[in-house]
């Protein structure tokens, strides 16, 4: 930590850092959650839809949303993969509606 720039003035002097206040780490704490809160994608896809995956090794290919985990970011699409039927699991980034 002591060589990560910026840090030192933070956390004290090279030779005597300063521990911080339970307070200080909650507030710390606190703004990473609500920064992540914000930072969660609008679902925009809905079961039984067809999308068209844009990215990754099953680009171009059509497919079907089967399950959508609002937590994570992630669909699983039913993509056809040597005639059969194959879900995989996709974030919402690779693919585009159909």
């Amino acid at each position: 930590i002591r060589d990560t720039p910026g840090v030192i003035g933070f956390a004290g002097t090279k030779d005597k850092p300063i521990p911080m206040r339970q307070s200080e780490v909650d507030s710390m704490l606190a703004q990473m959650k609500e920064r992540e809160e914000k930072v969660k994608p609008k679902v925009s896809f809905e079961v039984g839809e067809t999308v068209k995956v844009a990215d990754g090794p099953f680009q171009n290919q059509n497919g079907i949303v089967e399950e959508i985990d609002p937590e994570r970011g992630k669909l699983r699409v039913s993509v056809t993969i040597f005639g059969r039927a194959t879900p995989v699991e996709l974030e919402y980034w690779q693919v585009e509606r159909g």
